[in-house]
């Protein structure tokens, strides 16, 4: 095919950004730009289903690559996919539509510039997936920061310009090093090229502080402990498509970054990095479980939980395993799928009662029996009750972290306990027990427009709990290969130190 499949997906959704701007009148027809959007990016997710269903299993080859030069002699444009990225295109193209059906309500000013802003997210989120070029993908993974900053920063909260500095200041700040990173290893291999640069390999004696420059950028983005405290601010002040969109897709950014760069690139820095990313992705997972516990407003929980969330997916990606790396893929799927539901949960009795606080719920069972149903099916897994997508990425992490380190595993494994309790406590807080504020039986139960919103993230929850068999044979032949090449690059470092 001479059809350039991967610019389409990642440019389709820039154009129609640029068709809402231009499509201006006096007298702004707001249903008319949401439709728009709303085609856009439908559009693109069949795309992408289309791309998923001609893409070729049995290889670990890069697919339906592009390589156009850019600045001549020094950086091409270069894109392309294998069965890791696929997956968080497919995320990002399902989740996009999700957020522009939702701002039905929740957004009443300036809603074109919103959805301008989530299309030109969109665009540079695929970007990341699809670079195969450092300088294209540092591009891709910084430019995210301007439209998120503008969608926390405008529609947010009343403290939303706090929130929004906080948020660019810390992942830009944390990026710097790796910026700093991609013009050494240019000036030490002569290319950026990230599949020249995984044939010629880099030098030993640099890997390490290589290795740190990259985790600085993306520690802060997963985000790590102690770089999280910018993410439960983020999320409190942001509207609802904004926090969708941060915990589902763009937290994922980063732990893409760990898979593709740090074990691809750097595999002596990952190995002797190892006790750490252990360390912190523990203290992530036993430390805001607790937090989370003590939250008062759910949006803070929720956020909370989504650093625990990932502190699994980080521990899962550096147990170096096929079980651990399969697994935090597949929790990096699911936790896209669950914690866009529990935001748009929270973000359906906000809409009714204007606030977000536990104690102003309660007996929601009796009045929202609809509501309660999917708010059940969300929190068992996030939970990771067996029969939920949750249960099988944390599964095969445990067993990849049994694996390598008992210790660790068990560790990792109280967390699994906390998690079961905080979001467990919220549900019997919010659902169950008696009506004690009169407001909550004026509210009125999920409308067609919420259910088919909440249903359509519903489903493949369930679905990939039963059966994870598309999403692991897609990735499996690419983490294969990974690993292969990790261990050959390792034992031919060692042998040439030696």
């Amino acid at each position: 095919m001479n059809i350039p499949i991967l610019s389409s997906l990642i440019f389709l959704p820039t154009i129609g950004a640029i068709f809402i701007f231009f499509s201006r009148s006096k007298n702004e027809k707001y249903n008319s730009s949401k439709y728009v959007a709303l085609f856009i990016t439908i559009a693109n997710f069949f795309l992408s289903i289309y791309l998923w269903l001609i893409f070729d299993q049995s290889t670990s080859d890069f697919q339906f690559v592009e390589t156009r030069e850019w600045i001549p002699g020094f950086i091409n444009y270069k894109v392309g996919v294998d069965g890791i990225s696929i997956l968080f295109i497919i995320l990002t193209t399902f989740i996009t539509p999700i957020c522009v059906v939702s701002v039905n309500k929740t957004i009443k000013s300036r809603l074109k510039d919103f959805l301008i802003s989530i299309l030109l997210l969109e665009t540079l989120m695929i970007g990341v997936f699809c670079s195969l070029d450092l300088v294209i993908f540092y591009l891709f993974f910084e430019g995210g920061l301007i439209p998120m900053f503008l969608i926390i920063g405008i529609w947010g909260g009343e403290r939303r310009v706090y929130s929004a500095f906080k948020f660019f200041l810390f992942t830009l700040l944390g990026s710097v090093l790796m910026l700093v990173a991609i013009i050494s290893i240019y000036w030490l291999t002569g290319t950026t090229d990230v599949v020249k640069l995984y044939e010629i390999g880099i030098d030993a004696k640099y890997q390490n502080l290589l290795w740190l420059a990259f985790f600085s950028s993306f520690a802060v983005k997963t985000p790590m402990w102690p770089v999280h405290t910018w993410l439960p601010d983020a999320h409190v002040e942001a509207p609802t498509a904004g926090s969708v969109i941060l915990a589902a897709i763009l937290l994922k950014m980063a732990g893409y970054g760990f898979l593709r760069f740090s074990i691809g690139l750097f595999p002596i820095g990952s190995e002797y990095f190892v006790p750490l990313v252990y360390i912190l992705s523990l203290i992530a997972i036993i430390y805001t479980s607790l937090v989370a516990l003590m939250q008062e407003d759910m949006k803070k929980l929720i956020a909370y939980s989504s650093v625990a969330h990932m502190g699994f997916v980080t521990l899962g990606i550096f147990t170096l395993t096929q079980q651990g790396l399969e697994g935090s893929i597949f929790q990096m799927i699911s936790h896209g799928l669950v914690s866009a539901a529990l935001f748009l949960c929270v973000g359906v009795v906000y809409e009714r009662m204007h606030t977000r606080l536990i104690k102003d719920y309660g007996g929601l069972v009796s009045i929202m029996p609809k509501y309660a149903i999917v708010f059940m099916i969300f929190a068992l897994g996030s939970l990771s009750l067996p029969g939920t997508s949750g249960f099988i990425g944390e599964f095969l992490i445990l067993m990849g972290a049994f694996k390598k380190n008992f210790l660790v595993a068990t560790v990792a494994s109280v967390g699994v306990i906390l998690g079961a309790a905080y979001i467990l406590w919220l549900y019997k807080r919010v659902i169950f027990g008696k009506i004690k504020n009169q407001e909550v039986t004026k509210m009125l139960d999920l409308n067609k427009h919420e259910i088919l919103i909440l249903w359509s993230l519903a489903v493949p929850i369930i679905f990939f709990g039963f059966y994870p068999e598309p999403l692991i044979n897609t990735m499996e032949v690419s983490i294969n290969n990974l690993i292969d090449m990790y261990n050959s690059n390792l034992s031919n470092n060692i042998v040439m130190s030696k």
